[in-house]
Formats: C-alpha cells, structure tokens, sequence
C-alpha cells in the first residue's frame, strides 16, 4: 500500500525530512523545522518552529543557555501553532531523544492540543544506536504506507556497511579515536558514534556505545591520548568549527598529544553528517573509514565532509 497523494507531513527534525526524502515521500513534505536543511531544497518549505536561543553564540553561551532553558521548559525550541494549524497535516514527526536536538514529542502534544481539526498522527523518533536509527527508517516508512521503499533503503546502506566491515575484516591495529561533540565545555560523542568508530576500524574513548555524549575533562581526555582526534560538534559545520578551534589549540599539554604530534587532528562537519540520524549516517562511517585508514578508503567526502587541521 502506497501513502496517498493528498497526505501531509510536517517534520521536526533533519534526519526525519531526509529519511521521508529518501523514501520518494519529498511532495508530501508541507513544513519543516527551522533547522531542516537537506535536501537544499527543503529550504523553501514553511518553518514551523524556532530556536529559544540565541543563535551566533559561542559554545559555551551556547550550553549556558540551553541549560538556562531547559531550568524551565522541555525543549530549547518553540513550535509555530498558527503554522501548523494552515499546514492542517497528517503526520508530524519529531523526536524523544535528546531536547537539544529537535522539538520534543511532549512540546508538540502540548502545542497541537485541539489545534487541529482532524486527528494528526505523530511519529516520535528515539535512536540511540545505528540498529535504532535502521529501525525508525523502517517505522516512517511502514507507517507511511511505503514498506518496499523502505526496505530497498535499507538493504542500500546495510551494504555500503558491509563493505566497509569486509575491507576491514583482518586488521589487526585498530586506532583510539576521541569524537569532540562539544567544545566548552568539552563533550565527547556518544550514542551511536562509537559504533560507528568501531565499524570503521577504530576504538572509541571515554565513551560506551548506546549511550548520551558524557561531558569530560581536559585531563581525562589527555590521559587517554588518542590516537586520531576528530572535532565535530553538534549542529556545527567545519568553518564554523573552526572559528573556535582555539578553545582546544590552547588547552594545556594539547600540543603534546599524540593525535597532534602525528597530524592525525580533523575537523569533521557535525551538522551534516555526524549528529544527523537519517540515511546520511552511512556517510558518517564513511567519512570516519576515510580519516582512519586513507590508503583504504577514498569515498570522496575530503575537503568538504571533513579536512586535516594542522596545528
């Protein structure tokens, strides 16, 4: 069975408007977050929510903020009622995971109360794992009425997985690997990306696969001294990064770390790829192939997914 031409979807969240884009659902799409950004065209959709923030800060106004708000409220983020309400969906999909990251189901609950005349169905989406992220591509499109597109995703980034594992079957060395999230204060990536570091070969530090992104210390993460660090902060594209790459250039000892001695230091794009859990999470273990072991991998993401920083 097929979504019917006439049905509508608002989402909430990037990785959901790329995942309905991926499934051939894009005509369906009526609004979008003020952060959906993928495909570019998605630009043009009404926003149907906003930032509690200021945006321009720096990370930690940034994270003061935010933690300032979320002191009072569910969500760092607002959604549009008088938008959603002339949209009139049928679907809105959002999330449950982090209230950083998107619209929280329990702020849409509440916004939509009696909004809508008609029933509106919401799909929340909760991924701590990559299995997690396979399986809410595979509700959205179950859900939607396009299980068969759905599958045929699937079985596309199970294999550009598969192939990655398999050139990586009989390595022996597999590199310590930090993933910055956050700059100030310092944060590294959880969830899903020490898998994905796993999957492409390294090991991840100071974090456990499945679950939130731990705030650490300078010390510890000098302590553990990894081997290849890489830098890709939630929501942050690579030039935004490095407007405050200083914060960790200037940290105590920070020269002295293997990663920079051996130039083995990135900058990754965040925003994009890293912390977005649609399809383009496969990118992700691209990207991170390629940055671990170069005379194995080019897919071809250098110089735009990610770069070499030299200190």
């Amino acid at each position: 069975m097929n979504i019917l031409p006439t049905k509508k979807i608002i989402s909430l969240l990037p990785a959901a408007t790329e995942i309905i884009c991926a499934l051939g659902l894009e005509k369906n799409l009526v609004g979008r977050s003020h952060e959906c950004d993928y495909p570019e065209w998605v630009k043009s959709l009404p926003v149907c929510s906003e930032a509690k923030f200021i945006s321009g800060s720096s990370s930690a106004q940034i994270d003061g903020q935010v933690k300032a708000i979320l002191t009072d409220a569910l969500s760092v983020y607002t959604v549009n009622k008088q938008q959603i309400q002339e949209l009139d969906p049928d679907y809105i999909i959002t999330q449950a995971q982090c209230e950083v990251c998107a619209v929280s189901l329990k702020e849409v609950e509440d916004a939509l109360g009696d909004l809508l005349c008609k029933e509106t169905r919401i799909l929340s989406l909760s991924p701590g794992t990559l299995d997690d992220i396979f399986f809410d591509i595979r509700i959205i499109a179950n859900s939607l009425g396009v299980a068969k597109a759905g599958e045929e995703l699937l079985e596309t980034l199970h294999e550009r997985v598969d192939i990655i594992r398999h050139k990586l079957k009989f390595i022996e060395h597999k590199p310590t690997v930090a993933c910055v999230e956050w700059l100030e204060p310092l944060m590294l990536s959880g969830n899903w990306i020490p898998e994905l570091i796993g999957i492409a070969g390294g090991q991840s530090v100071l974090t456990v696969h499945g679950k939130h992104s731990p705030y650490v210390s300078w010390d510890d993460l000098k302590n553990a001294d990894p081997e290849i660090i890489i830098v890709t902060p939630c929501g942050f594209a690579i030039d935004r990064t490095l407007k405050e790459i200083h914060i960790l250039l200037s940290l105590p000892g920070f020269a002295d770390m293997r990663a920079v001695k051996n130039n083995r230091f990135y900058v990754a794009d965040g925003n994009q790829y890293f912390n977005r859990s649609g399809p383009r999470i496969v990118d992700s273990v691209e990207i991170l192939a390629e940055i671990i072991y170069p005379k194995q991998f080019v897919f071809g993401y250098e110089g735009n997914g990610w770069i070499q920083f030299s200190v």
